[in-house]
């Protein structure tokens, strides 16, 4: 359990937060800033759901991570099974998957899928494209987007794929083995995939109408339709992201949710000092740049800070490692000061299209707290 030592609201954050909920860029927001395992700040501001009723947020509501299940399930547990020797980086993929064995994706690395260099393409919406027994041969039967190694293009089905390989690996469902091997050794209790219906009151609301934004981008991008069957309710308690319900609740790539204070536990487990779950050597991997001379800095599941443009802001040393989650969730640690810099937001409910893009405040975020970190520390 992490220790709380006394943490309160640190004044010039939860300005900065109040005001962006005032100006409509999310209806809440949950903070927490810790330094060396120990909680310095936190806050929590706004309304947690505003439709189809109003409560407030709270330190222990419940948000759904989205992209963070990338690096604090997926590449948690890839990196416990190169620890293991049950899964080496550098091995083809078609090893684990046969599927993958095609001409022109049989090349294609493990360490190409945490690094975002793959070549598969950025999104596609499976759910509309085959059943959910196909989506692994729907992957490696499309045409790669650029050529493998040449660039970083961000991907969900390169998570999505590296999901079912640690499935095929372990013999057991991705939700099956967070739980075995992150969330019950946590005693993380607030932590899951697919929240059960009981504690629908304590999730943050996402997406009125069901993901108006993915419909418009199957629409606008891609040319297809949706039909009978799309979630036209608000999206609360369940899932997000459209593929990841489609595929049950739990991929790869996204369905996490969890508070601020258990993200951060998990967060944990990437530094040498404060794992439990890791080798203290395998923490190197993730503020290791893996894409050196590519347009963007990537480690082992997460981007560092060295990314030109990146939202850990100018306050984070190069090899901060952070990531982003789409319903307006992100997590940066940097591994020399063993800060860790957690804001949960909202930001797909109860607003029209387009949603407002928040790296300016993520950045703005990392930079306050570090003044006051530092400010405290005279």
């Amino acid at each position: 359990m992490t220790p709380l030592a006394t943490p309160r609201a640190e004044p010039a954050v939860s300005a900065l937060l109040a005001d962006r909920i005032g100006a409509g860029d999310f209806p809440s927001a949950v903070y927490l800033v810790a330094e060396a395992g120990r909680v310095r700040y936190v806050g929590a501001l706004g309304e947690a759901v505003r439709e189809p009723e109003r409560r407030p947020a709270a330190l222990t509501v419940i948000y759904d991570l989205a992209s963070l299940t990338k690096p604090l399930v997926t590449g948690l547990l890839a990196a416990s099974f190169v620890e293991r020797g049950l899964v080496e980086p550098d091995a083809p993929v078609a090893a684990y998957l046969p599927a993958f064995d095609r001409e022109d994706k049989r090349h294609l690395t493990v360490r190409q899928l945490l690094t975002h260099t793959s070549g598969l393409p950025a999104w596609l919406p499976l759910y509309l494209l085959g059943r959910r027994d196909e989506v692994l041969d729907l992957i490696a039967a499309g045409p790669l987007a650029y050529e493998a190694g040449t660039r970083v293009v961000y991907s969900d089905l390169g998570f999505i794929t590296l999901g079912l390989l640690l499935q095929a690996v372990a013999g057991s469902r991705l939700a099956d083995l967070a739980r075995r091997e992150i969330f019950e050794p946590l005693k993380l209790a607030r932590t899951f995939f697919n929240p059960s219906e009981a504690l629908r009151t304590e999730v943050a609301a996402c997406e009125s109408g069901g993901n108006a934004y993915e419909r418009e981008v199957c629409e606008r991008e891609h040319g297809l339709k949706v039909g009978r069957g799309w979630r036209e309710r608000t999206v609360w308690g369940e899932v997000h992201d459209g593929n990841a319900h489609f595929l049950g609740g739990a991929a790869g790539h996204a369905g996490l949710f969890s508070t601020a204070e258990e993200t951060l536990r998990l967060a944990l487990q990437f530094l040498p000092r404060t794992t439990s779950l890791l080798k203290v050597e395998t923490c190197a991997l993730f503020s290791e740049n893996m894409t050196e001379g590519l347009d963007e800095a990537r480690s082992f599941a997460w981007q560092l800070a060295a990314t030109p443009e990146s939202t850990a802001g100018p306050r984070l040393p190069p090899d901060s490692f952070g990531h982003l989650g789409f319903t307006g969730t992100s997590c940066w640690v940097d591994p020399t000061s063993e800060r860790v810099f957690i804001l949960l937001t909202n930001r797909t409910h109860a607003r029209t299209l387009p949603f407002v893009n928040i790296n300016s405040v993520r950045r703005r975020f990392h930079t306050l707290a570090v003044e006051a970190l530092e400010r405290d520390a005279d």
